[in-house]
Order: C-alpha cells, then structure tokens, then sequence
C-alpha cells in the first residue's frame, strides 16, 4: 500500500515539482587567490583544482567564470613585502587595489568582493595591528585600518567589502569610513559568525596566511558556542551590516539555521578549504561518488538557509547545473 509520501515519490517529474529547495548559479561566489608578478597559475597541493594566479591569469580565469555563468568574484592577496600593520593591504598600489583596477577594466560586469583583513599581508599572520603587552590584536588600532583599507578597495572599483577578521565595532567603523568619502552605497557583506576552526589549513597554504605564533582563538569565535554565535550576526546586524556570513559551513549547519531564524537579513556561507579538500581526497581515495556527495552538501547549505555560497567548488558546481 503507497501512502502520500511514496506516492509523490514515484514519478521523477512529479518530484521535481516538489522539491524544496533548489541551486542555481547564482547562488555562488568564487574565490580567487592574487599573487604579484606575471604568469603565475600555481596549483596549491593541498586543494587540487584551486591556483595562486597573477592578474593576467585572473583576467583569464574571469573569461572561465563568466562562460559557466559565474559573475561574481572573492579576491584575496599574497603581497610581496608583509609588514608588521599590513600595509600592501592600505596602499593604493596594493596587491587587491591594483587587481580590483584591472579585473573591472577588462571584465566590467564582474561583481567583485574583497575580504577585508590583514592576516595575508602581515609578518606575523595576524588578522591586525598586535598589542605588543597582550601578544593579541589592538582592537581598535585595527578598526582603524579596516576602514582605511575599506576606503582603497572602494575606490579601486569593488562590489561589495567582506571584513573577515572578526574584530568588535568592524560594521560600524567600515561603515563610516566608507560613508565618509562618498560610498554609502557600497553593500557590507560581514563574515558576521566566524569560528576559530582547524577547518581552514588549506586556506593557510594557498594563502600563505599562517599565524608566526599562537592562534586566532583571541578574536574568533569558539566551536563549541551557539548563544554566542547568534549574538554575534546580531550584533554586526545592528551596527549596518547588509549580509551576513557563517564560516565553515559544513560542521555549522546548525548555526545556518539559528541565525537564518534569527534575522531578517541576507546570509551568506563559505564553504572553506578544508571541507573542500576532504572531498577531493576522498574522490581520490574512491570512497565517494564525488559528484553526487558535492551536490548534495550544496543542497544541504541552501536548505540551511544559506542565500549565498562561497565555494571553490563553484565551477564544478556551474558544469553540472549547465547539463
């Protein structure tokens, strides 16, 4: 005997009718690693598939995207010459102001987002300016500079800025930094919920972003704290921003849907470098049918409550939507 269930089951049509949720290529944002010099496309060992690249490889990699129906852009920058402050982050010639410059010359429609922080442009690998007694980030002494660098960005041409480095007050100061030199229009898309998680050791090695010493356990967020987590979003909602993001993703579902509950606003996730590899090492294990497992995780962060997915599987991810 079928009951109402089996019965919407049986036929495929009819359950594609009924299916909840759905993904579409608009759903992504794809990040892109910027390194000085030319001719660069390094693949990094530990995400198979994911290159530093210099811009003129950018500029291809955009030609890419744009083919797959992908328009819309994350850049991070490995600087040259790091310093104690960050500076190549503040400078107008800086790796990321240069590349913003470049990418909207040649692609005009490509929407792009920078991260704001520092920990790629730092000697010590910090997300900041360090208090020199606490052996910590300054607080505020960052503020400062997140909204200088916010301001550079804005003017080389972004889209969208997305401060990553979980500092208190970020969404104010960056809001009224941008808002003082004429770009109160510019969107704050704020890594609002972002937790010091051991989920990001590739990022490290693309980024070549590892703390010198210590950990970022002073400014990111605990694993184990939920209350905490909504907080948090809530409370970079009240200070302007205009989306919010939980990062990683995977082993955060949970906190997807408590602040998708919670606020009204846009919310974003990244599916970080470690929950992508794992899947590229397990497909090359033979111990998953890659494909299949893939969609489904992206099935699993749409459902969540996820509106925006930033993944470095999203070109795998655009291929297959397009069959």
């Amino acid at each position: 005997m079928f009951t109402r269930f089996r019965r919407k089951r049986i036929n495929p049509v009819l359950r594609d009718l009924l299916q909840e949720t759905h993904l579409t290529v608009n759903d992504f944002i794809y990040p892109l690693f910027i390194k000085s010099g030319e001719g660069i496309k390094k693949e990094v060992e530990s995400m198979p598939g994911v290159y530093q690249m210099s811009i003129d490889e950018v500029l291809k990699e955009c030609d890419t995207l744009k083919a797959l129906g992908i328009y819309s852009i994350i850049l991070f920058g490995i600087p040259n010459t790091k310093d104690s402050v960050g500076s190549d982050a503040m400078c107008e010639h800086g790796i990321i102001a240069s590349s913003i410059r470049e990418i909207k010359k040649v692609h005009p429609d490509m929407f792009v987002v920078t991260d704001l922080c520092f920990c790629e442009y730092t000697d010590h690998g910090h997300c900041g300016v360090l208090d020199p007694v606490l052996k910590t980030v300054d607080n505020d002494i960052t503020l400062d500079n997140l909204a200088k660098q916010a301001q550079v960005h804005a003017k080389a041409g972004a889209d969208m800025i997305a401060p990553s480095g979980m500092m208190d007050g970020m969404i104010t100061a960056i809001r009224a930094g941008l808002d003082s030199v004429g770009f109160s229009h510019l969107p704050i898309m704020s890594y609002s919920t972002k937790f010091s998680s051991a989920y990001y050791g590739p990022f490290r090695d693309v980024a070549e972003s590892s703390p010198s010493f210590g950990d970022r356990r002073s400014y990111q967020m605990n694993p184990a704290n939920r209350k905490e987590a909504i907080l948090e979003s809530l409370a970079d909602e009240a200070e302007g921003a205009d989306i919010l993001m939980v990062k990683p993703a995977l082993a955060y579902l949970d906190i997807v849907r408590d602040i998708k509950e919670n606020s009204s606003l846009p919310l974003a996730i990244y599916n970080v470098s470690g929950e992508y590899s794992m899947l590229k090492m397990a497909a090359k294990a033979g111990v998953i049918d890659y494909e299949k497992v893939m969609m489904e995780t992206m099935i699993a962060f749409k459902r969540a409550g996820a509106d925006i997915i930033i993944s470095y599987h999203a070109k795998e991810v655009a291929q297959i939507l397009k069959r």
